[in-house]
């Protein structure tokens, strides 16, 4: 798919989570003020991990989400709610089912922050669906 910010055709969410399976692998959906638009389906613990310089907004679809915090209260999201973890801030995500999330940052946010696991993905891999 192209990577092109003016795009013609309006997206439908829905749609776009029926095209993969995978847990914990974003799929970007669109680039706007050098910001990703990426989808994700989640079910069970991600690993702790925080991004450095980048803010991460979380919104969840479908479904529902707890953020656990480090140094703060732990939030739990269910559908249309949203949380924005400020930058530097040690997060772990966790959905005891699948849960849908829409995820917006920077196109420099790394996956995994500075944390390097194996279930890290290089930005430069993320797909486009």
């Amino acid at each position: 798919m192209s990577k092109t910010v003016m795009n013609p055709d309006p997206k439908r969410i829905i749609t776009k989570f029926e095209l993969f399976d995978e847990y914990w692998t974003h799929k970007i959906i669109a680039e706007f003020n050098n910001q990703y638009v990426k989808l994700a389906k989640l079910k069970g613990k991600f690993i702790w991990h925080a991004h450095e310089h980048e803010d991460e907004l979380f919104y969840i679809v479908k479904g529902s989400l707890m953020l656990k915090f480090r140094d703060r209260n732990d939030v739990n999201l269910t559908e249309g709610e949203m949380y924005i973890v400020p930058a530097g801030v040690d997060h772990l995500p966790v959905a005891k089912e699948e849960c849908w999330v829409m995820l917006i940052e920077p196109k420099s946010t790394f996956h995994t922050g500075s944390t390097q696991t194996g279930r890290s993905v290089k930005t430069e891999d993320q797909e486009w669906i």
